[in-house]
C-alpha cells in the first residue's frame, strides 16, 4: 500500500503527487519505507473537531498524528511480525491552518507541509514533546530529518 494521501477539504489547493513524493523521501530518511501510512488533508473546522475530541484543545492546529504503535520508544522502528502490522498510522494535516501560517511568515506552503509531515512522522515513531526533555529530544530528531530532507530534495533536482 505505501502512502495514501487523501484531500478531504477544498479550501487550499494541495499538490497530492508532490506531497506523496516528499513523504516517500521522508519514509526513506526515517528508515520506514516498508511501512504504510495515511496522510489526510483537512480544513480548520475538521482539524479543530479532531483536536478537541482527542486532545481536549478546541482550536485548529497544523498536524495530528495517530500512531499504530502507541508505546513505541522514540526513534525506534517498529518490529512488525505480520503483514498487517506494517502500518505506522495516520497523519492529519490542517492544511488551511498551515496556509494561514505560511501567509503570515511568507513561507512556501508545500515545503512547510513537508516539514509538518516530518513532525507527524516523528510522532508516529514515538517522539513526544510534553516535557522539556522530550522537546529537546524531539527537536534534535526534527533538525536531523530536516537537514536530510533538504539534502535529498536538493540532490534529486
Amino acid at each position: 500500500m505505501g502512502v495514501i494521501v487523501r484531500n478531504l477539504q477544498n479550501v487550499v489547493p494541495v499538490r497530492r503527487a508532490r506531497l506523496r513524493r516528499d513523504v516517500e523521501i521522508l519514509r526513506h530518511i526515517f528508515g520506514v519505507q516498508k511501512f504504510d501510512m495515511g496522510i489526510i488533508c483537512v480544513d480548520n473546522r475538521k482539524i479543530q473537531r479532531i483536536n478537541h475530541t482527542y486532545r481536549r484543545r478546541n482550536q485548529p492546529t497544523d498536524v495530528l498524528s495517530f500512531p499504530f504503535y502507541e508505546d513505541l520508544r522514540p526513534g525506534k522502528v517498529p518490529c512488525a511480525l505480520q503483514r498487517d502490522e506494517y502500518n505506522l498510522g495516520d497523519i492529519f494535516l490542517g492544511v488551511e491552518y498551515v496556509m494561514q501560517q505560511c501567509k503570515e511568515t511568507k513561507q512556501d506552503l508545500h515545503q512547510t507541509l513537508t516539514v509538518v509531515t516530518a513532525h507527524g512522522i516523528c510522532h508516529l515513531l514515538g517522539y513526544r514533546h510534553e516535557t522539556e526533555e522530550e522537546w529537546n529530544e524531539f527537536s534534535v530528531s526534527r533538525r536531523c530529518s530536516r537537514r536530510r530532507a533538504t539534502f535529498s530534495a536538493s540532490s534529486t533536482g
